[in-house]
């Protein structure tokens, strides 16, 4: 247990919890940047619809990198008391805002130049923001978690380094001209006067199944990169031998996600996806069948397995089967809804809820999850692996419910999808 809390910190801004309280209370403060995403993805996809997708990219990339870099300012509880993990989770949530808004604006930039075709190809590029960003991290955290000082300071660097981001994708973002596909819109005077009420009213039940989409992707994730630390030091596996697993499964996740995503194309965003959900629900038992071994090779194996397969499968496409599916007037507003709206119960409950099924200290009907995982193996990673299933079926479901519109043409400033409807094919 001791472990867990130096993973996550609970003994910066919550010494006084016990260990099993602070890491769950670490976590919650996790979960208040996935609470906000949602709100800035309604706040910038509103922006993003009606002054353009490059400038709202600019203040989300300004928003998120320097309440990133705030963080690495943060005095500890032990200097400013009570206020320690309220300013903390303060910042977690300006990060979620700029998260919330930054999604729709760079799937779009990449998707609204490439709409004509190759769309599930050119929407998966920035897509690799994440692998990218997990071998970043994982790098940095491996190197300065073995100094000395690494609870008193150390830990503070890897939030200044961040600002060589901003200022490199400030950059960037800056030299990246307006899509065509919103400046034909602009040039016409056609915005949205309030693209979030437009997509909901054209489109509100392609947001909620959106939605509900991600489901089998993001929980997923994290259980893969967060919650696995926890499992290997309870079955006592050195923390070094799953960030490296999570370093090469990521570094390979860089190949899969483009080629997923161009597949999308041959094949069909939706049947590819739904393949996707299926290979998620059979992998979650053999997933921790190999973690259970202990075999360092084996685990890697199965954390590779995890991210450049499973995940990937289904995080190549997933931009385009989203964003594809709204008219360019609301498309940022849409896109953003539908993928964001996921994230507070698929992302950011899902490392408490797992770490939950694993302790077993929980009224897991209270959460609202069906009996079925209530009752099988509660405390175990049995109930955790039932999990993972329970959502790559939510997700089955959802997109089971999506039209197929990998070929459907995209550039009119109408909404795509006029009615949606359960496609049966």
């Amino acid at each position: 247990m001791e472990r867990w809390r130096h993973w996550f910190s609970p003994k910066l801004f919550f010494p006084e919890s016990d260990q099993f309280v602070g890491t769950l209370l670490s976590l919650f403060t996790f979960l208040v940047g996935f609470i906000a995403r949602p709100i800035g993805g309604a706040l910038f996809g509103h922006l993003g619809d009606r002054i353009g997708r490059k400038s709202t990219l600019v203040a989300t990339l300004l928003l998120m990198g320097i309440s990133t870099l705030l963080v690495g300012f943060m005095p500890g509880y032990a200097s400013i008391g009570v206020a320690a993990p309220i300013i903390l989770s303060v910042l977690r949530f300006l990060q979620g805002l700029g998260v919330g808004g930054e999604w729709g604006g760079s799937v779009l930039l990449a998707m609204e130049y490439g709409h004509r075709r190759n769309r599930g190809f050119w929407a998966a590029w920035p897509q690799m923001g994440v692998p990218i960003g997990l071998i970043l991290s994982t790098v940095i955290i491996s190197i300065f978690s073995t100094q000395a000082n690494f609870d008193t300071f150390a830990w503070r660097i890897p939030f200044f380094i961040s600002a060589a981001l901003i200022v490199i994708g400030l950059w960037i973002r800056l030299r990246v001209f307006e899509t065509p596909l919103f400046a034909k819109v602009k040039a016409a005077g056609r915005e949205a006067s309030a693209p979030v009420a437009e997509a909901f009213q054209r489109s509100w039940v392609e947001i909620i199944l959106s939605a509900g989409a991600r489901f089998v992707e993001q929980a997923p994730f994290y259980l893969f990169t967060t919650f696995v630390i926890t499992y290997a030091l309870v079955i006592d596996v050195p923390k070094a031998v799953v960030l490296n697993g999570i370093t090469v499964g990521a570094i390979v996740e860089l190949v899969t996600i483009p080629i997923f995503g161009y597949l999308s194309d041959q094949v069909g965003r939706r049947a590819w996806y739904l393949i996707g959900c299926g290979i998620m629900a059979i992998f979650a038992f053999p997933y921790f069948s190999l973690l259970n071994t202990k075999s360092p090779a084996l685990i890697t194996l199965s954390i590779v397995l995890s991210l450049a397969l499973c995940h990937a499968w289904v995080y190549g496409p997933q931009a385009a089967l989203i964003a594809e599916r709204f008219g360019t007037r609301s498309r940022y507003s849409g896109a953003s809804l539908g993928y964001q709206l996921a994230a507070p119960f698929a992302g950011g409950l899902a490392p408490i809820i797992a770490l939950l099924l694993l302790k077993g200290t929980t009224n897991l009907a209270a959460l609202g999850l069906p009996k079925v995982v209530v009752h099988a193996g509660a405390g175990s990673w049995q109930a955790v692996a039932v999990y993972i299933i329970v959502l790559a079926l939510i997700s089955f479901a959802s997109v089971f419910g999506l039209k197929e519109l990998s070929k459907a043409d995209i550039s009119g400033a109408e909404e795509v999808v006029a009615a949606p409807a359960v496609a049966i094919d």
